[in-house]
């Protein structure tokens, strides 16, 4: 997986860095291997923001986050896009699921009885 970082109008560090990286880890567990993680912290008006965008060949997700603290930000940001990636998971499962009756297991007896040949259908089809 591949991560980009970019700071403007802050100062990079090593402790960032790691932040970043183990946060990137984080959400490597969530996506395919070909996917591109690209951050972007910077400083606007007094309140640190900070984005983050993942994109892989089928997906597409991006947050946006801010706050005083540029560490929590990183916390606040990482949530936003797991409870995107949750909740698009769910979309996708109960579409999968929708509108499917439940499953009965009859005994091979009972589940041939309203069973109506061809020629049986013909005949009540001539009868009504």
């Amino acid at each position: 997986m591949k991560v980009t970082i970019t700071f403007l109008h802050l100062e990079h560090t090593e402790a960032l860095d790691q932040r970043i990286e183990e946060k990137s880890e984080k959400l490597e567990k969530l996506f395919e291997s070909g996917s591109s993680i690209k951050w972007t912290c910077y400083v606007k008006g007094g309140q640190h923001y900070a984005e983050l965008a993942v994109a892989g060949s089928s997906l597409h997700h991006h947050a946006i986050a801010h706050s005083e603290n540029l560490y929590k930000t990183l916390d606040i940001v990482v949530d936003k896009l797991f409870k995107q990636v949750n909740k698009h998971k769910e979309k996708r499962q109960s579409k999968v699921h929708k509108g499917r009756a439940n499953l009965t297991i009859l005994e091979p007896s009972e589940a041939w009885e309203d069973f109506v040949c061809e020629h049986e259908y013909e005949e009540l089809k001539k009868a009504a």
